[in-house]
């Protein structure tokens, strides 16, 4: 008996996830514990093991599809319950047989394919064609001429209605809804082509992928705006495989204009992903229930640049001034617990340990991931864990369990110049560390002489339900005692 694949939680806060690409084709053999396709949750991209052996007889959600929490996405099971053969006598049975030897077929293409070093682009339509030709000659349905993209089926001059109009011997299933195999569908929606327009090949003249790409390419039952959308596509459009995309993230598609172009120009209107959802929905949240304060101080940054200068000569890659801060401030947490707090529901959560997160500036968002335990750690710990999880994030292979568990933020946009800024509590985390640009800055030293140091400046952003400014400036001053005085972090 069949076992269906549901949209799995992979994080706490996860509601729904989109399916990015299926790293087993339909058909193919599922085994447990391996790849079975990759999902974008709220806070990173997963890959999905399977939980069981079998054959996977159908796949329910298409590459892009959000679904929610518990909704089917696929389907495993004995390989004898798949439609292969072409033998069944009703018009259903002829359908499913002929949607999975259309899959099949596409599959074997290569636009499932889950090896990332595949670069061959998917058969032709031509070649295409002549593998559903086969499948449909097996199930004794025949095959229409002119499935072949390019070869004027789809011809406005062959009598097809008007766009939006339903042909009336387009073959429908008996709820009236147009046969297309569900690659059709997909393939007429991103070409903007009316399967009501479309006599099919297939089996009892099921329109398949073939039929689509053929009218699409003679103009048949494609709007303007979707020729448009066509043309403005890289070359080989849809036709790229999977296996050549460069991250696991789907680039966006360039957005539509809507509406007409009004005093402000033409209006594009582009889709959040599941991330950028959760980080807007979250700092919303911070800025409407944590009442915020910010305490500012300037660090002299002399010793940490004298201590890297120094750690350079046995460690390669030397820590980084960031690192150094962020193994300050996980001293310090440890001498202010109320720092590593937050506040929940009327209540002060203390923490044990100290995780510290590192926000990192990922595609089109911001992400934190968290160097657990970051108060036991050492100095060269720390660096290590930092360029691992900063290495993720950049790849995009960062998981959710290393984006969560944080209690405090440090966020560093000193590389972007700012001399200092203000931001937004990750809740519900009791505080926020940003740090400015590192730069050369005039002093007066002990002699009364003014002298070109190396500063920074540090802006502590915090919750007033649990902090207070003696509190807040408390932490700053550790924290600036062990930067101006830093052979503590090398400890």
């Amino acid at each position: 008996m069949a076992t269906d694949v549901t949209m799995p939680r992979l994080s706490d806060s996860m509601e729904e996830g989109t399916v990015l690409k299926w790293l087993v084709e339909q058909g193919g053999e599922v085994k447990r514990g391996e790849p079975l396709v990759e999902i974008e949750t709220d806070k990173a991209n997963m890959t999905y093991e399977a939980d069981t052996d079998g054959t996977l007889i159908e796949v329910v959600a298409d590459e892009g599809d959000t679904l929610p929490i518990g909704e089917v996405i696929a389907r495993i099971g004995d390989s004898s319950e798949a439609s292969q053969d072409g033998s069944g006598g009703d018009e259903e049975s002829s359908r499913e047989d002929g949607e999975s030897s259309e899959e099949g077929a596409e599959a074997s293409g290569g636009n499932t394919s889950a090896d990332p070093g595949d670069g061959d682009d998917a058969s032709s339509p031509q070649e295409e064609e002549g593998a559903l030709a086969t499948a449909e000659d097996e199930q004794a349905q025949g095959g229409s001429e002119g499935t072949a993209a390019g070869d004027g089926t789809g011809s406005s001059d062959g009598g097809a209605p008007e766009r939006g109009g339903a042909r009336s011997d387009v073959a429908s299933d008996g709820d009236g809804r147009i046969k297309a195999s569900p690659v059709a569908r997909r393939a007429a929606g991103e070409r903007g082509v009316d399967l009501g327009t479309l006599e099919g090949s297939g089996p009892g003249g099921r329109i398949v992928k073939a039929d689509v790409l053929a009218a699409a390419e003679s103009g048949d039952g494609a709007g303007e705006d979707a020729q448009a959308a066509e043309e403005a596509q890289a070359p080989g459009g849809d036709q790229e495989p999977a296996g050549e995309r460069k991250t696991t993230v789907p680039e966006p598609a360039r957005p539509e204009p809507r509406g007409e172009a009004g005093p402000k120009g033409q209006v594009y209107v582009q889709e959040l992903t599941r991330l950028q959802q959760t980080v807007s929905r979250r700092m919303a949240e911070s800025k409407a229930t944590a009442p915020d304060f910010t305490l500012e101080v300037e660090v002299d940054m002399g010793g940490c640049v004298e201590l890297r200068g120094r750690l350079k000569d046995v460690a390669d890659p030397a820590p980084s001034i960031n690192d150094m801060i962020v193994k300050a401030c996980a001293l310090a947490l440890s001498d202010h617990p109320r720092v590593n707090a937050a506040y929940r529901d009327g209540q002060f959560e203390l923490y044990e340990k100290v995780n510290v997160g590192v926000a990192v500036a990922a595609k089109d968002t911001l992400v934190v991931p968290t160097i657990f335990d970051a108060g036991s750690k050492s100095l060269g710990e720390i660096s290590r864990a930092a360029r691992e999880l900063i290495a993720k994030v950049r790849d995009q292979t960062i998981t959710p369990p290393e984006l969560s568990g944080g209690t405090f933020t440090v966020s560093n946009l000193g590389m972007y110049g700012m001399d200092r800024f203000s931001a937004v509590i990750n809740p519900p985390q009791a505080a926020l560390l940003t740090v400015g640009a590192l730069k050369k800055k005039p002093v007066v030293d002990d002699s009364e002489r003014v002298v070109a140091r190396d500063a920074v400046s540090l802006s502590l952003v915090c919750d007033h339900r649990i902090l207070y400014g003696a509190d807040g400036a408390e932490f700053l001053a550790r924290v600036r005692e062990l930067l101006e005085r830093p052979l503590a972090l090398a400890l």
